[in-house]
Formats: C-alpha cells, structure tokens, sequence
C-alpha cells in the first residue's frame, strides 16, 4: 500500500470533517459512492442477502453493514470508532464583552483536551444549526471556512511562573478573541444566519465547536510522520471504514459503526452505550427472517474489533509508558489490554486478531499502561453492555493523544486498512471461548 497516498486520502477525510456532524456526512458520502441504500430509523426497513445498507442517529452516529450473499455462517463482524474528539463546545448565549470593545466568546470544554495546545492558533467554529422555517425546523451543517478566532497567551511578561506549570481557567483563560471593536453584540449569530443565508430570528438552538485551522502534514526528512487534529479518533474511523468498504464476506454480515460522545463518556442516545447498534441487529436480524432465538446465537458466534488509537512511546518521556508492553510509531498496529477491563481485549480475543494480522502480515505491538498508572477508556467495552461478543481493542499508535494537533507514523494508516481488512475478508467461526476457525 502506497503510504503517501493513504495518508493524503486520511488527511482530506479530517479535513471534511471539521465536527462530529460533519464526520458522518464524509463517511455517508464514501458508502453513497459504494452503492449503499440508507434507511432511515423512522421508516421500514427492507434487508436482502447481498446488500448494502446503513443508518444514523442525530447525524452524529452511523450504523452500516454489509450481508452476506449466503450466511451459512450467521453472525455478525464488527469495527465501531468515534466520530468526535475534544474541543470546546460554544454556549447558547455565545459573546462575552470586556474592557474596551473586546467581544469573546463563551465555551466550556467537550472531553478531555490539553487546554495549552489551543492556544495563539487559528480557530473557527463547525456543527450544526437547528434552523425553523415557517412550520419547519431544519438541521443544516455549519463550517465558517475562515480564520476568525484565536486564544491569546498572556505574556510571559505578566505571567512569569508560564514555564514552570500554570493551571489554566477555563472559565477565563480559554475565551477565543472575536473582535477588538469592529464587531458587536450580536455578531455571532448574524455571522451564523449570514453563512446559511437565513434571519438570526430563525435560529432556535447550535451545536457548534471550535475547529482548530492548522493545515495538517507529511513530514520528516523521510516523510515518516504525519501531523493533523483529530487523529484521535478519525484515523480509526477512515481506516476501518476503508477496510470496510474494501472487503466482501458472504457468511457473515459485516458492520461499520462510528459512534458519537465517546469523549465524554458515549452515555448517550447516539453513544456507544446506546441502544443503537443493539436496535440496527434486532432489526436486520428480524428483516432477514431470523428468530430471536437466532439473533442470540449469532451475537453468541460475533466479534468486535474496537478502534481507538493508542500511546505511542514518547521520545522524551519513555518512562511515561510500560518497559515492554508500550508501541511505536511505523512499527504496527495496537492491540490494547487492561486488566482492570478499560480495554475489552483479552486472551481469547487476541488470539483471534493477533492470528488474523500474522495471516495477512501486519506487524502488532502490545499496549498497557504502567501498574502504576490509571489511564483512559473507549468504546469496545463501553458498546458490550448492549451487545455483549468477544471484544479486542484494537489502535494506531500516535503522540500528543488530546492535543488539538496530534502526530502519527506515515506507515500505520496502511497496515490498519490491510489488517481490518484481512479480518472483515476472514469468515471466523467462534466456538464459544474455546476454539476459533478461521476461513
């Protein structure tokens, strides 16, 4: 796989996908493309062997899935990511004045980002706009495509303790700067009525984030590196949808899922531990002719592939990360464990994947955190309490996890979509815990 090339497709997927709303307009523009049927979760579905179909929730989530032409093996493979990352969330009643004529703006954090790296870089905003015209209200997508803010350091002039660790307020440090007096209260709004070409008076309620507008790069000596906001988690999201989209399984149906929240916590209508991908089974399950009893022994006969990137050893910090279970970058893809059950990976699921890769030839790496550390969570074990299969966690190792600008290996990318596809093209038959088949 050609790594430049799968790495530019990577960064103009992220590009287009400037806020969890937009991610999922991307990914239904690449199964639009592929011949995918949508059904809306409002309407009756029709399902058939051998078609194409997906489904989302609050255009935030996506469920697409793939059924096999002759499903003598019927269960279910399955990849789900997110579709969000952290950044900052702007406020209903979005300005706040200030001495002179400073207009800013209100925000509060959406998950768990290093406040420091959004500073004195150029900002906009992306997400939705719930818009009423006449008797009907619209969701229309927003992207100012302009440099219109940025978060001012303070000088260290008048901050000299900066260099030996400041904690920042967010309530006051983290405003973005709107304008120095040629904008007024009120700005805002009329900025967003005037990009979709409505009255501020028809505007009834935004969902809308700071973007963080640095361009993202190849880069190195050798190109080694690539360098991007939100590789956490949309590098997962475009290569198991790539792997997806690349690969044909008739005894199973294979199942894309990218859910939204995962970054503060999926606990919701359209989060991992929603019902949502537990509703798209029932219902493919009963449109296919399937009993209940049916469903349960092909969730019992299933497999889910988590994916959501992992630590890569820091250059600098090394002590950071486990002795020998800790991964680098251009060296291979991630499997993730925990023993506290943070990662959904145990012996049984990483033998499954771990002999999927060594078929194909992906190299993989182990990832725990220090003993003595307490590190994050995702989605795989979070999604399991709705549809409970053995589970791996599955990522891409990468630097600078919740930075707004985050760095990966060039190679990684690739030997994600060659693995992921290896294991959607792979009928694998689960006997329980107790032996695997792969065909």
């Amino acid at each position: 796989m050609n790594n430049i090339e799968i790495t530019k497709e990577l960064l103009s997927f992220i590009q287009d996908s400037p806020s969890m709303f937009h991610s999922i307009k991307t990914i239904r523009t690449y199964l639009d493309k592929d011949g995918f049927t949508y059904l809306p979760e409002g309407k009756v579905w029709t399902v058939e062997k051998g078609g194409k179909y997906y489904t989302i929730r609050n255009h935030s989530s996506v469920v697409a899935f793939k059924v096999g032409k002759e499903l003598d093996d019927y269960h279910f493979q399955m990849t789900a990511s997110h579709s969000d990352s952290p950044t900052y969330k702007v406020k209903s009643v979005p300005e706040l004045t200030g001495q002179g004529e400073y207009l800013r703006l209100d925000v509060e954090a959406y998950g768990g980002m290093i406040d420091s790296t959004w500073f004195d870089r150029p900002l906009t905003v992306a997400g939705r706009v719930l818009v009423q015209t006449g008797n009907k209200v619209e969701s229309k997508l927003l992207y100012i495509d302009k440099d219109i803010l940025i978060i001012p350091n303070v000088a260290i002039h008048f901050n000299r303790e900066i260099n030996n660790g400041y904690s920042y307020n967010r309530q006051i440090d983290l405003c973005p700067l709107f304008s120095t007096g040629e904008l007024k209260k009120g700005a805002f709004d009329q900025m967003v009525a005037d990009e979709l070409g409505v009255e501020v008076s028809q505007i009834l309620a935004k969902d809308l984030f700071l973007v963080n507008r640095q361009k993202p790069v190849i880069w190195g000596l050798k190109d080694e590196f690539v360098s991007t906001p939100k590789l956490d988690d949309l590098q997962c999201a475009f290569v198991s949808l790539k792997a997806f989209l690349d690969s044909n399984n008739d005894h199973a149906v294979n199942v894309y899922a990218c859910f939204d929240n995962e970054e503060v916590g999926s606990n919701t209508k359209q989060g991992a531990m929603s019902t949502f991908l537990y509703d798209v089974l029932q219902r493919v399950n009963g449109c296919l002719g399937k009993t209940a009893d049916e469903y349960y022994q092909a969730v019992a006969r299933s497999f889910l592939v988590s994916c959501d990137n992992a630590h890569a050893v820091h250059p600098n910090h090394p002590e950071k990360t486990d002795q020998v279970n800790c991964s680098y970058m251009n060296k291979g893809i991630v499997i993730k464990e925990s023993a506290n059950q943070k990662y959904t990976t145990d012996a049984f699921s990483r033998a499954l994947f771990t002999g999927i890769c060594n078929k194909a030839g992906v190299p993989v790496q182990t990832f725990a955190n220090r003993s003595d550390v307490v590190g994050g969570s995702t989605l795989g074990n979070l999604s399991n309490t709705q549809v409970s299969v053995h589970a791996v966690d599955f990522g891409l190792p990468q630097l600078a996890m919740h930075s707004c600008y985050e760095t990966a290996g060039i190679k990684d990318t690739g030997y994600a979509v060659e693995s992921l596809t290896a294991f959607y093209n792979t009928n694998v038959k689960i006997d329980e815990a107790e032996g695997i088949i792969y065909e």
